[in-house]
């Protein structure tokens, strides 16, 4: 009896075209790398602790305390934890606030432009919280608190779009099998953010403080 079930599953895959495996495809990478993005946060945390303390990490008796600090954020590497842990909390306080205004907002406009604009606009606070301060050196609690809140209300805009897109794609017959397959996006998102991080974390905050010890040795040894 549970032959003629399977083949009614496999009739009802064979309905959806190559549209359907467009739409499917596309929210789904679309949401894998909102969450990848979501997900180095948490790689990267240590990096960005020894960033914020570099006076903790002073380890030469050459170089005075004051070039050291001269742009630190916070005076312990525990101090800089607690900091990145209360900016996980602002981040999905901001994420559950966002998910109720996204939902709403997704309605009643074009459910691409609202997911374009939020993926777009939350890489760019990524690139700012990111990059931008850093190429600047510029830390400031603040301003990272600021644009923590606005990328989980930036973020919130995947999930409502996404499932809203699929939910209007695919009939209630099929919808079972296709959203088992689809809602592993989040699970293949956290694994490829955690493999870019990795990958690439060594050319991140790692190396421009390296960059900037040298500089910063140069300059004791020419003051010499």
């Amino acid at each position: 009896m549970a032959w003629p079930h399977v083949f009614q599953r496999v009739s009802l895959l064979s309905q959806f075209s190559h549209h359907h495996v467009v739409v499917f495809l596309l929210t789904f990478f679309s949401y894998s790398l909102l969450h990848a993005s979501r997900k180095t946060f948490s790689n990267v945390k240590v990096s960005i602790s020894e960033q914020w303390t570099p006076s903790a990490f002073n380890t030469s008796v050459e170089l005075p305390v004051e070039i050291w600090s001269s742009n630190h954020l916070f005076p312990s590497a525990e101090k800089a934890t607690l900091f990145l842990g209360t900016l996980d909390t602002i981040f999905l306080f901001s994420y559950a606030v966002g998910l109720f205004i996204s939902g709403i907002v997704g309605d009643r406009l074009n459910l691409r432009w609202v997911l374009s604009f939020g993926m777009c606009s939350s890489a760019l606070v990524v690139f700012v919280f990111g990059a931008l301060t850093e190429w600047l050196h510029f830390y400031n609690k603040w301003l990272y608190c600021c644009l923590w809140i606005v990328n989980g209300l930036l973020q919130s805009t995947g999930w409502p779009c996404v499932v809203a897109v699929m939910g209007n794609w695919f009939g209630k017959a099929g919808r079972g099998v296709v959203f088992g397959l689809w809602s592993a996006c989040a699970s293949v998102g956290n694994i490829l953010g955690a493999c870019l991080a990795s990958s690439v974390l060594q050319y991140g905050y790692e190396v421009s403080r390296v960059l900037r010890q040298k500089k910063t040795l140069k300059k004791t040894h020419t003051g010499h």
